[in-house]
């Protein structure tokens, strides 16, 4: 079946827009959201099959960035690592008054 690219479709969470606009968003989210996303048709409310997805972004040149992370997938920051180095390079009079800081906060 041959698809119209300004087709009119609703992507899950992202709300109404063309079919292009469609797939090339879902071409530039993770790959995890890329497999849980779905793309309806607003004519007749059919589910665009992953197949007939990859099919129509490689027939469009529209690639998948397997780089992107997004906030969802990203992996738990390290604070202690984070403080930690910006405690080494902290000259000393700045930690001393952010140790004041911290007594007065802690006293209120």
């Amino acid at each position: 079946m041959t698809s119209d690219p300004e087709e009119s479709v609703r992507l899950q969470g992202y709300g109404e827009m063309t079919l292009r606009t469609a797939i090339a968003t879902l071409m530039a989210v993770a790959p995890r959201e890329r497999s849980e996303a779905a793309i309806f048709r607003v004519r007749d409310g059919s589910r665009l099959a992953s197949s007939e997805i990859t099919e129509l972004a490689s027939e469009w040149g529209m690639t998948p960035m397997a780089e992107v992370r997004s906030p969802r997938l990203a992996p738990d920051q390290h604070w202690p690592d984070i403080v930690r180095g910006m405690v080494r390079e902290a000259p000393l009079p700045a930690l001393m008054l952010a140790f004041l800081v911290g007594v007065l906060v802690a006293r209120r």
